[in-house]
């Protein structure tokens, strides 16, 4: 069986998650700001797969986080197995966890059901109870902004639900986005929103919000843009990043607020579909491609220059052989 992706549910609109089984949203935050060997920082969390009773594949252990450094460490507070409305486990679904883009926090539910922000070898924030609505947890995606001070909780319902965005200091729930709109992701620096919404005449919108969750702009792109996802926001709040992924690659960026594709630069990757893209500098946008090779899930980070398209590899790695889902720390 391969290894399933924390990454699913950020892609899907909200009233879609319910029907999610692998729950956890990637961290498809932001930039690593502090080099790597300045400090350990977590490359990704991953949970153990182990075979049930019916031979069916399911989360056990913990959740593992898997250091830069090659070392690894344990969260033993955080709910392993996604539990439903009513607070009973949900089989084979796992909870949702996620890493942020500096490798420095990781948001999770605890066991005791509350939602919560780790900083490592810090403290831990809880959010206050009743955050959130009583849904099951495997219809709920994580993101948090590159630096972590951002967490972004999708809920999926029936019918639209806010996205909420937290202040990871306080706990405190600073902005609602819109529910019925599917969140992309954090701008590089965190302050502002990116969401995906449905368009007149079965088109595809991009709207930009604040971290309050007040739209600044919103544009109907054309379909090298809409068609070729995911995108990311860089940190002035407009230019839109995303890759076209064919024969001959191209990094493509387009500005919400004047409507205008701004530059198509062709590009040379390694092998693999692209599972992030983000903004790591003003000329600078990082890819993570996903690789499957036999039983094992491959992930290579390349490096792009937005103004040249020279194409850097930043860091590769093999993910846990025994994993059942995993969440990469993405930027």
């Amino acid at each position: 069986m391969r290894t399933r992706i924390a990454a699913a549910a950020a892609a899907l609109p909200a009233a879609l998650l319910t029907a999610l089984l692998a729950a956890p949203t990637p961290a498809q935050a932001q930039p690593h700001r502090a080099p790597h060997h300045a400090a350990d920082s977590i490359r990704y969390a991953s949970v153990k797969s182990c075979a049930g009773k019916d031979g069916e594949r399911r989360p056990c252990g913990h959740w593992r986080l898997v250091m830069h450094s090659g070392k690894l460490s344990v969260l033993r507070d955080a709910q392993v197995v996604a539990l439903d409305a009513k607070g009973r486990p949900a089989g084979p679904a796992a909870a949702p966890i996620a890493v942020s883009g500096d490798g420095q926090r990781v948001a999770y539910f605890t066991t005791s059901g509350r939602l919560a922000v780790r900083t490592l070898g810090g403290g831990v924030v809880l959010m206050a109870e009743g955050a959130l609505p009583r849904v099951a947890q495997y219809g709920v995606g994580l993101r948090l902004s590159g630096d972590g001070a951002r967490l972004a909780v999708m809920v999926g319902a029936e019918k639209p639900v806010a996205t909420r965005v937290f202040d990871t200091s306080t706990g405190e729930r600073i902005g609602d986005v819109p529910g019925d709109e599917t969140f992309a992701g954090f701008s590089a620096d965190g302050d502002e929103v990116l969401t995906t919404a449905d368009g007149a005449e079965a088109v595809t919108d991009l709207a930009v919000y604040s971290e309050r969750g007040e739209r600044l702009a919103r544009a109907t792109p054309p379909q090298v843009v809409a068609s070729n996802g995911p995108q990311a926001l860089a940190a002035d709040g407009h230019t839109v990043a995303n890759v076209i992924r064919k024969t001959r690659p191209e990094l493509v960026t387009y500005d919400v607020r004047s409507d205008q594709v701004t530059a198509r630069t062709r590009v040379k990757l390694p092998a693999g579909d692209v599972e992030m893209i983000d903004w790591t500098g003003d000329a600078q946008v990082t890819l993570h491609l996903l690789r499957y090779h036999g039983r094992s899930t491959r992930m290579t980070i390349v490096q792009i220059d937005t103004g040249t398209g020279a194409v850097k590899v930043r860091d590769a790695y093999t993910v846990l052989k025994d994993t059942y889902v995993f969440a990469a720390c993405g930027g």
